[in-house]
């Protein structure tokens, strides 16, 4: 590989490790906050985070695109600071990732949440244990394996982003050229060999996560059934 795929394989790696952190501090209060209310709001609620899920990746980029933009609101409180703007830098795919994978991340936590016997909670609040006691105590020991499975996703849905990151990072080499980018890029040069390492190993990389996720959801039901 080049010293350019090699840069994107660095850049990939940093974008999806920074976003999967930013996205597990936003995504598991929001998760449990969704598996907890009783509001008639939680249907919109729950479809507003799943929306990347349904809306082409081109049309939300394209919408966040003009959010942070000099003529959006996060654009021109950016210009009020006198700082950069986010489009075409690594700090936009950050955000641009972040709300892109959000549903790959809340959702597991919060069917982990609910799967939580109601009276597990009771009996801590029994023993006085306040509410923050409960979630980081009880709460979340046992939603971990919906944890993992939200960092998993999370991490390996940000590395085969390409329509966000068309929108918003643009293909600037070193700066927000990632994987998927670069496969585009030598497909279009025609370099269908340097093409194929790259779209293999995120093949590889794909399947093994697939597949590791489902012995690791396995294993507990196995045990619990001996």
């Amino acid at each position: 590989m080049t010293e350019a795929d090699w840069s994107a394989v660095r850049l990939t790696t940093a974008l999806a490790g920074l976003s999967t952190l930013l996205l597990l501090i936003v995504g598991t209060p929001l998760a449990w906050a969704l598996a907890r209310t009783r509001s008639g709001l939680k249907p919109l609620w729950a479809a507003l985070v799943a929306m990347p899920l349904v809306l082409p990746p081109t049309v939300l980029g394209f919408y966040l695109l003009l959010f942070m933009g000099p003529g959006g609101p996060l654009g021109r409180l950016m210009d009020t600071l006198e700082l950069q703007r986010l489009p075409f830098t690594f700090g936009g795919l950050v955000v641009a990732s972040v709300i892109y994978s959000l549903p790959f991340v809340v959702q597991p936590l919060q069917q982990a949440f609910e799967a939580i016997p109601e009276r597990t909670l009771e009996a801590a609040a029994t023993l006085r244990a306040g509410p923050l006691d409960r979630f980081f105590t009880v709460a979340l020991p046992l939603a971990r394996p919906g944890l993992l499975t939200a960092s998993v996703l999370g991490f390996a849905h940000t590395v085969g982003e390409f329509g966000v990151v068309l929108m918003i990072g643009g293909n600037i080499p070193g700066q927000t050229r990632v994987l998927s980018m670069a496969v585009y890029d030598h497909v279009e040069a025609g370099e269908m060999a340097d093409a194929h390492r790259l779209a293999a190993g995120m093949v590889v990389f794909a399947l093994t996560v697939l597949v590791a996720l489902y012995l690791l959801n396995r294993a507990p039901r196995e045990g619990d059934r001996a």
